[in-house]
């Protein structure tokens, strides 16, 4: 496992070698972040450029490290402090996932497992860890919230979900979720000592077996368990009322340039980010029981396996037009700036009538596939928590942009466990692959008049 982290490290580091040699300057976001860094370096705390709409704990984060250990506030040093993260992230999801696998993690620390080097490895996270951004921090410090929550260092995970919220306010959702998912992990594993009084009962059964009047009856059990997770909600308490004193003083989420981030409803984000993570994640979708033509059937069983299903995938397709209809926001930037992958994507397909409405029984089979892998080893709740909680920080964006799903993307592979050895492996050749060409385009094949392409 460590030879895995020791060439995963190592390929990371000559990339931004590369990466800076080939970059030289600041690029698209960079010009923003990169100069108010440089401000805070100098000790200029109360300077503030109006276009950056996210809080200062990356440029803070590069005046720690620049403090530490001496290091320049220049180009290659500040991308050095999204690749720090980048590095620490598989030590850190390992104990996220085998948390979800119900294993023990390695002993030693700087031997993460395998299937996390790879995760680590996702293109939008691997390529955004070589530019002066705040992904890749922000990721770090939300899996460490959901870590520590897990393992019931509540106020502990309330710092470092309070960090996380220093590089996208936004993180206080994954706050939340931090806590919801603890506590539905500690109701369903905790066990009353012989001779106690017995735990009150919290209806949640498995996932694929539960229907609707399941979750119906875990909601209406609620009431019943509040005592036990009420005092473990203190310190997450303590974050969201910070998080509400900042958007009263602030007058809004959104700092700086709140013209181009107004929030609006944009359902068919939701779509596009279960499509989205098909695409990335189709190796470990295939890897569950029966591999591929298990998934078929099992997904067609749920969309079209009676009378009652197909009825249903009727209606939710009819409602799903409705909503493309109504909700599709074609943002300006979207049309506009074609030195993103998402630009063409949506002038391709998206702008091409019926292409959207053609594309909602494959959002539907996604959704369900995705349900199905992550549920097979959860109950309903545990399995529905991220969904809920991916609904406040998806339907408010109006920009489709990939960035937007890497938290929620990362946080539902995290969940599949018992993914098998030629599953991992095939993710791993499909990350790399995505990742050698993507870098290769963004530095090798830039068009003049347009500029480097990226996500």
């Amino acid at each position: 496992m460590a030879t895995f982290y020791t060439a995963f490290v190592g390929i990371s580091i000559m990339m931004l070698k590369e990466f800076n040699s080939v970059v030289s300057e600041p690029y698209m976001d960079e010009p923003f972040h990169i100069p108010q860094a440089q401000a805070y370096c100098r000790g200029e705390f109360d300077t503030w450029d109006p276009k950056i709409t996210t809080p200062p704990g990356l440029y803070i984060l590069s005046l720690l490290l620049k403090q530490a250990f001496m290091l320049k506030c220049n180009v290659p040093m500040l991308r050095l402090t999204t690749m720090l993260p980048l590095l620490a992230l598989p030590l850190v999801l390992t104990r996220l996932m085998c948390f979800h696998q119900r294993e023990r993690p390695p002993s030693q620390i700087l031997a993460p497992t395998v299937d996390a080097v790879v995760l680590s490895a996702f293109p939008i996270v691997w390529f955004f860890g070589f530019l002066y951004y705040t992904e890749v921090p922000s990721v770090l410090f939300v899996v460490g919230t959901v870590v520590a929550a897990m393992q019931n260092k509540h106020w502990f995970a309330a710092l470092l979900g309070l960090l996380s919220c220093t590089f996208r306010q936004t993180n206080v959702i994954w706050v939340l979720y931090a806590f919801a998912s603890s506590q539905l992990m500690y109701l369903r594993f905790r066990r009353a000592a012989p001779g106690a009084k017995p735990f009150n009962q919290f209806h949640d059964p498995p996932a694929l077996d539960a229907g609707p009047v399941d979750i119906l009856r875990s909601i209406s059990t609620v009431p019943k368990i509040l005592g036990d997770v009420l005092p473990a909600f203190v310190p997450y308490a303590l974050v969201v009322a910070l998080f509400g004193a900042f958007v009263v003083w602030n007058g809004g989420i959104v700092l700086g340039d709140k013209s181009n981030h107004i929030p609006s409803l944009h359902i068919p984000q939701l779509y596009y980010f279960v499509a989205f993570s098909a695409a990335f994640g189709w190796p470990v979708l295939i890897s569950g029981e029966g591999g591929i033509l298990g998934l078929v059937r099992q997904v067609g069983q749920r969309m079209f396996g009676s009378a009652l299903r197909i009825f249903i995938t009727v209606l939710t397709s009819s409602i799903m037009a409705v909503t493309v209809n109504l909700y599709t926001i074609h943002h300006p930037f979207l049309l506009s700036d074609n030195r993103h992958y998402t630009f063409y994507i949506w002038h391709r397909v998206y702008m091409r009538y019926p292409a959207p409405y053609l594309l909602i029984p494959i959002y539907i089979a996604c959704a369900w596939a995705w349900f199905i892998r992550v549920g097979a080893k959860q109950t309903i709740l545990q399995t529905m928590a991220l969904p809920v909680f991916i609904l406040p920080t998806l339907l408010p964006t109006p920009l489709l942009e990939p960035r937007y799903f890497l938290i929620p993307y990362i946080l539902l592979r995290s969940q599949v466990s018992d993914v098998p050895t030629w599953s991992l492996a095939l993710e791993g050749v499909w990350y790399a692959g995505i990742n050698a060409a993507t870098m290769w385009v963004f530095l090798y094949l830039p068009r003049e008049g347009v500029g480097r392409f990226m996500w």
